[in-house]
C-alpha cells in the first residue's frame, strides 16, 4: 500500500474537510494523488476556489496539490486509503454523538473495497474504533476486517490558530490492526510528518492517548478556574499569583479562562461515559468539566455584582461583550463558553447586550446560539467584558474604554490582558479579572 501510494499508483481520500480534515488533505495533495470528499456542495465549491471555509488557510496553500474536492460519495471509490476527520461532538446531554463519525463511516464502507485501508483520526474514546466503527464497515462493504481491509487510528493534533505547531510539525501518533498496517500507515504519514510518528501498540491504545491529552488539560485549567474563585474571595489576583509561582522550574503553565471548543471541552466527556460503561464513576474528570462548564455563569454573576456596587440598574444597563469564538484568533465557534456569560445575563434582566467578534461569523453565530451580533461598538457602555484575547484587542488601551464606557464603568478582563497595561484609576474604570 505505501509504496503504490507514493509511487502515484493510488490515491488517498480525506472524509471531512474541516479544521482537521482539510490540512491533511492538502499536505498529501503535495505527494499524492487525493480525493477531498465533504458533505457540504458549498463548502466544496470555496475549496476548488482555493478558499478555506474555516479561514485557517490562505489560497497559497492550496497550490501545487494534486487534489479533487467532491462531494459525490461514488467518487471515494477511486481512492484506496481513505483518512475519516469528521467531527465527534457531545449531545444536549453531555454524550458522545457518533452519528457524524458513524455515517461517515458507512459512506467509506460502501466504497470499500478488498486491500483498502482506512484511518481514523476522529477524537473517540477507547475501543470506539474496533466497537463502533468496524462493524458499520463490514455491514456496507460486505468485507471482513482484517482478512479483506485494513484499519488504524491516527488521532488528529491540530490546534487552530496555531502557525508554529502546524500538522507537519506535531508527532503523529499512528496505530493499526496487525503489524503489517501499522508500518503501512506509520509509513504513509511520515510521507507528510517532519517532526515522525510514534507507533502505538494498539488502536486502543492510540485512542485512549488522544483522549487523554485534552482531558489532562482540562483538568489543570479547572485547577486554575477553581483557584482563581478562592483567591476573588480573598481579593488576590491570580494572575499575580501565578506570574510569582511561575518562577519555580516545575510549575506547569497553565492559567483560568473559558474553556470550550471542539476539543478540551468535548474530549473527557467521551472518556468519563467509557469509564461508565466500566463501572467506573470518573471523579476529578468530573470535578474538572463541572468547574469549567460553571465559569461563564461564574464571570456574569461578578460582572452583575460589580454592576450593583456601582449603583447601577441592571435592567437598563448597557453590556458590551468582546469576542465569542472559543479561542483567540481563530473564527471557530463551536462549543465557545462565551455564550454561558451572555444567557447568564440575560437571566439576570439585562436587556441590551452587544456582542462583537472580529473573526467569528455573524451568521454561523445567529444560527447556532440565537443572538445577533453588532457590526461595531458604540459608547455608554456600563460593563465591557473582554472574553477572548484576540490579536485585535491586546493592543487596546484605557484611553479606548474610557470612550466606549459610561462614567464609573466596569472592564472585565478575563485573560487578564490588561493588568499591567493600564491605569484604571485615571481612565475612571473599575477592572476585575479571573
Amino acid at each position: 500500500m505505501y509504496k503504490q501510494l507514493k509511487n502515484k499508483e493510488r490515491k488517498i481520500s480525506v472524509i471531512g474537510l474541516g479544521y482537521v480534515g482539510l490540512p491533511i488533505a492538502l499536505e498529501f495533495a503535495k505527494k499524492i494523488p487525493v480525493i477531498g470528499f465533504d458533505i457540504k456542495p458549498g463548502r466544496i465549491e470555496m475549496m476548488r476556489n482555493k478558499q478555506d471555509p474555516s479561514r485557517e488557510l490562505s489560497s497559497k496553500d492550496f497550490e501545487e496539490c494534486d487534489i479533487h474536492f467532491t462531494s459525490d460519495p461514488e467518487d471515494l471509490k477511486k481512492a484506496h486509503f481513505h483518512i475519516v476527520a469528521v467531527p465527534t461532538p457531545i449531545d444536549e446531554h453531555k454524550l458522545p454523538n457518533l452519528t457524524p463519525l458513524l455515517s461517515a463511516t458507512e459512506t467509506v464502507g460502501k466504497a470499500l473495497k478488498k486491500g483498502d485501508y482506512v484511518v481514523f483520526e476522529s477524537t473517540v474514546y477507547p475501543c470506539c474504533t474496533e466497537e463502533d466503527c468496524i462493524p458499520v464497515l463490514e455491514k456496507a462493504s460486505g468485507l471482513k476486517y482484517i482478512k479483506d481491509f485494513k484499519v488504524g487510528f491516527s488521532p488528529e493534533r491540530i490546534n487552530p490558530g496555531d502557525k508554529e505547531h502546524t500538522i507537519k510539525r506535531i508527532t503523529k501518533v499512528v496505530s493499526g490492526c496487525d503489524n503489517e498496517s501499522l508500518e503501512n500507515i506509520a509509513s504513509v504519514y511520515d510521507l507528510i510528518i517532519e517532526a515522525g510518528v510514534h507507533k502505538a501498540s494498539s488502536i486502543k491504545v492510540a485512542e485512549a492517548a488522544k483522549v487523554i491529552e485534552n482531558t489532562q488539560r482540562d483538568i489543570n485549567i479547572a485547577f486554575m478556574n477553581e483557584l482563581s474563585i478562592i483567591f476573588n474571595k480573598m481579593n488576590i489576583n491570580t494572575y499575580e499569583v501565578l506570574e510569582a509561582a511561575g518562577t519555580k522550574w516545575n510549575f506547569l503553565n497553565f492559567f483560568p479562562g473559558l474553556v470550550g471548543g471542539h476539543c478540551i471541552g468535548v474530549d473527557p466527556y467521551y472518556l468519563t461515559y467509557k469509564a461508565r460503561e466500566t463501572g467506573y464513576h470518573a471523579q476529578i474528570i468530573n470535578s474538572g468539566r463541572f468547574i469549567n462548564d460553571s465559569m461563564g455563569g461564574y464571570v456574569a454573576k461578578q460582572t452583575i455584582k460589580k454592576i450593583v456596587a456601582a449603583d447601577k440598574d441592571i435592567k437598563n444597563a448597557r453590556i458590551l461583550i468582546m469576542g465569542v469564538t472559543f479561542k483567540e484568533n481563530v473564527s471557530d465557534i463551536r462549543n465557545s463558553r462565551v455564550v454561558d456569560v451572555y444567557n447568564e445575563l440575560v437571566s439576570f434582566g439585562v436587556k441590551s447586550i452587544d456582542v462583537v467578534d472580529p473573526h467569528a461569523c455573524p451568521d454561523e453565530v445567529k444560527e447556532e446560539y440565537g443572538f445577533e451580533m453588532k457590526n461595531q461598538i458604540t459608547n455608554g457602555y456600563d460593563a465591557v467584558i473582554v472574553t477572548v484575547n484576540h490579536k485585535e484587542y491586546v493592543s487596546l488601551d484605557g484611553t479606548y474604554f474610557r470612550k466606549i464606557s459610561a462614567p464609573g464603568g466596569i472592564l472585565v478582563d478575563i485573560k487578564g490582558i490588561y493588568r499591567n497595561k493600564i491605569n484604571f484609576r485615571e481612565n475612571n474604570l473599575t477592572y476585575w479579572s479571573l
